[in-house]
């Protein structure tokens, strides 16, 4: 039998959990490659035999995006499969018009194909963009799951950035847990608001593994709770379905791969930071949400604010520290850290750029559009020594941290600096409290 010879486009997250559903063991495809993008320094490795089957002893090399038209002629490739997520559909078709041009087929994966079917009721967590403010809406659902005495675990989207072996199934429950997976910041941002609500979160890179350590964890597990990367939808069959959406970006729900397929197949969708968002674009959003999905039900929400400490912004010259994903491939202009700037006073924002060095000054080469924020860029070791000197060199009176994790437990900043929280804060009715009292009678978890 000839075998159909394949690559696949991705980041070190989808891409991998395409292959593992779709190819792995089936005689009938040769994955010759995989490409990645987006993450830095995840090309020139491996996905590792022993996550790839019997089928390739060696493993499967990874090289970076660019290599596309040459792999296809080296390799004879007849398809490439697209896997991965929060890219506007221009930049989607450039890559595929690069595929075809090069003699291949371009192809994308539908939910089908793709999704892991539990023995446990799923809510899966999704949005619309990066940075929409899934996190926060994830631990709500939670903790109102978890006031019914219910045992929840998350599933976190992958980010296996390291050792691919190490992290095929990886289990969160402590802090110390972190650094026995060598986690990085984009990691420790999605999991440490679990882990200190005392929900146990897992993440990895082989879902149908993981799933069945999930449903058989030590704590108990009655419901799972996907908690999404980027605008991906969820790798596992959700019994219920929550998009995010992000009126500061009103018209991204249907212009973003695979955004408005989480649109389109979301149960509810919550608009979010409507206390920050102009009427225009919220009601553009709402528009867009009929037009598509009609019968979801739709809930309005703020992303109230708090900080630990006011008075190191109020009258200062502070540098902004935001999420980095939200700020890079997210393409956010204001996050957390601008909003608390702005709303407690500080007399300037520090423009981090005549400050920055190594990596992060790569990063603002290839995203320009981050203007005067500081994207907390934690990828590996040498990114988080860029980012604790960028800051401790900035002209600035104070640091504002916008990110979800506590920086200073990672860096050290020698600089007066407060930390930034913010929560789903529905407004009136319908609301989340209802959504999940409605799933528990439908779903009765034992």
């Amino acid at each position: 039998m000839t075998r159909k010879n394949i690559i696949i486009i991705g980041a070190a997250g989808r891409d991998f959990h395409n292959f593992n559903t779709c190819f792995r063991d089936k005689e009938e495809y040769n994955v010759v490659a995989f490409t990645a993008a987006q993450i830095p320094d995840i090309d020139d490795r491996k996905y590792p035999s022993e996550l790839a089957g019997k089928l390739y002893p060696q493993g499967i090399p990874i090289y970076s995006e660019d290599q596309l038209p040459r792999l296809i002629e080296q390799f004879r490739v007849q398809t490439c499969v697209f896997s991965y997520s929060d890219l506007p559909y221009q930049k989607v078709m450039n890559i595929g018009a690069v595929v075809n041009a090069a003699g291949a087929n371009f192809e994308l994966l539908g939910t089908n194909d793709t999704m892991i079917t539990c023995n446990k009721p799923v809510i899966a967590v999704c949005a619309v963009r990066t940075g929409c403010g899934k996190s926060q809406t994830s631990r709500k659902v939670i903790e109102l799951l978890m006031e019914k005495g219910l045992k929840v675990v998350a599933v976190r989207h992958p980010m296996p950035y390291g050792d691919l072996v190490a992290q095929k199934v990886q289990r969160f429950a402590t802090i110390e847990d972190f650094h026995r997976h060598h986690c990085t910041i984009e990691e420790m941002e999605e999991y440490e608001p679990h882990v200190v609500r005392g929900n146990v979160i897992y993440a990895g890179v082989d879902y149908k593994a993981i799933l069945q350590e999930v449903e058989n964890d030590p704590d108990g597990c009655d419901v799972i709770v996907w908690d999404g990367g980027n605008n991906d939808f969820s790798f596992y069959k959700p019994d219920l379905t929550i998009a995010v959406v992000d009126p500061h970006r009103a018209g991204h729900e249907l212009s973003y791969y695979p955004g408005e397929v989480v649109l389109r197949t979301a149960d509810v969708v919550i608009i979010n930071k409507m206390d920050t968002a102009c009427a225009d674009s919220i009601q553009q959003v709402r528009d867009n949400i009929e037009k598509v999905n009609p019968g979801a039900t739709v809930i309005d929400a703020a992303s109230p604010i708090t900080v630990d400490n006011p008075h190191v912004i109020k009258g200062k010259k502070v540098l902004v520290v935001e999420d980095g994903p939200t700020l890079t491939h997210g393409g956010m202009k204001i996050g957390a850290g601008v909003v608390t700037a702005q709303k407690f006073g500080a007399s300037a924002l520090t423009d981090p750029r005549p400050y920055t060095v190594g990596k992060l000054s790569e990063t603002f080469r290839i995203y320009p559009e981050i203007g005067m924020l500081l994207p907390a860029m934690g990828y590996g070791e040498e990114q988080l020594h860029d980012l604790e000197q960028t800051i401790n060199q900035a002209d600035c009176d104070s640091v504002v941290i916008g990110t979800p994790i506590n920086l200073n437990r990672v860096i050290q900043i020698k600089k007066p600096n407060t930390r930034v929280y913010y929560d789903l804060q529905e407004i009136g009715t319908p609301n989340l409290q209802e959504v999940v009292d409605r799933f528990l009678q439908e779903h009765k978890p034992a």
